[in-house]
């Protein structure tokens, strides 16, 4: 078996003393870090917030990682279990919560606003890879052009049909698939972030797969992140400070199929094939449902397009890296 999974995401969060507990000044009261990590869809992910109270923030974060269960129930693509994977079984899906319903519409939109460079219908052709790196016998030139060619047929945004009103979502042909691997963890982040606000927090950092800031720091400092190497995730090639906004981030090398890194996860709807593993792309946008699935995007999209579909996405800039350095910076 080939395929190497590490994270979907190319970013290091920088935050203060080797992610020891950071005491700051918070008016009369010393503000606590503290610091949750656990895992969503598959990916690591992290809560840090400031607190003047740890019990209190403790319940908190139980109560958010509940929320998070309930959203992976609905998301997950590797869970049998899941309302995506129910969908995907049985080509529709009645009675959908009405978040599952709130984001495949956002993966449609999408889909739509990038001219289908972004398909939530190409996990047909992710499967064809992943079994074909994973068989018995590996031809390490990839899969077929034959087969490719058939597992695209199924994938086509516009097959997706939604009835808000009835929550009923379905597929318009026997055999396509949905992920939403590129839009949910967004999404979870944006949700988990309105829980912890709920129960009283306004200084945090939430990354369900895609770090939010809420607010500064309680000294008034933004909260860094470093956008990794593609060639070492350990390295960071360059670094953005963020108050209320979120960085989405995707790279090629965040799943290689083969050793040599020649095909990974990033499939090009329009084609059939991978994207370079030594390219990421990091989108900053106020939220984080606004800014997952656009990085994707913009690593696929013709350079002349990049700005519109950055715009129309209602996200605020995008940086594009090579372990090289930074190569581009586009602004909406």
């Amino acid at each position: 078996m080939t395929v190497r999974i590490t994270r979907r995401r190319a970013i290091s969060v920088l935050a203060a003393a080797a992610g020891l507990p950071l005491i700051m000044k918070a008016g009369r009261a010393d503000a606590h870090l503290v610091r949750w990590e656990g895992t969503t869809l598959g990916a690591p992910s992290s809560i840090q917030l400031y607190a003047t109270d740890e019990a209190k923030a403790r319940a908190a974060i139980a109560a958010s990682q509940a929320e998070l269960a309930r959203l992976e129930a609905m998301f997950s693509i590797y869970r049998a279990d899941s309302a995506l994977s129910a969908l995907n079984r049985d080509g529709k899906l009645d009675n959908a919560p009405a978040e599952f319903v709130e984001l495949v519409s956002h993966a449609k939109d999408l889909a739509s606003l990038s001219d289908g460079v972004f398909d939530p219908t190409i996990q047909p052709v992710w499967r064809l890879y992943f079994d074909h790196f994973t068989a018995a016998n590996i031809d390490p030139t990839g899969p077929s052009r034959r087969d490719i060619d058939a597992a695209l047929a199924l994938v086509d945004w516009r097959g997706i049909e939604i009835d808000a009103a009835a929550r009923r979502v379905a597929l318009a042909r026997p055999g396509m698939a949905l992920t939403l691997n590129s839009r949910a963890q967004g999404y979870i982040t944006d949700k988990v972030a309105t829980v912890l606000r709920d129960h009283g927090f306004g200084q945090m950092l939430v990354d369900m797969g895609e770090p939010r800031a809420i607010s500064t720091k309680p000294d008034g400092s933004a909260w860094r992140i470093g956008i990794a190497n593609p060639a070492d995730q350990s390295k960071a090639v360059t670094e953005v400070d963020v108050v209320d906004k979120c960085v989405s981030t995707s790279g090629g090398y965040g799943t290689l199929f083969d050793a040599d890194g020649k095909f990974t996860h990033i499939i090009d709807p329009r084609t059939g094939l991978t994207a370079p593993a030594m390219l990421g792309v990091s989108v900053i946008a106020e939220t984080a449902t606004a800014a997952d699935g656009v990085a994707t995007t913009l690593i696929l999209a013709p350079a002349d397009r990049r700005r519109q579909i950055l715009r129309d996405a209602g996200a605020l800039q995008a940086i594009f890296v090579t372990p090289d350095g930074v190569t581009a910076t586009v602004t909406a």
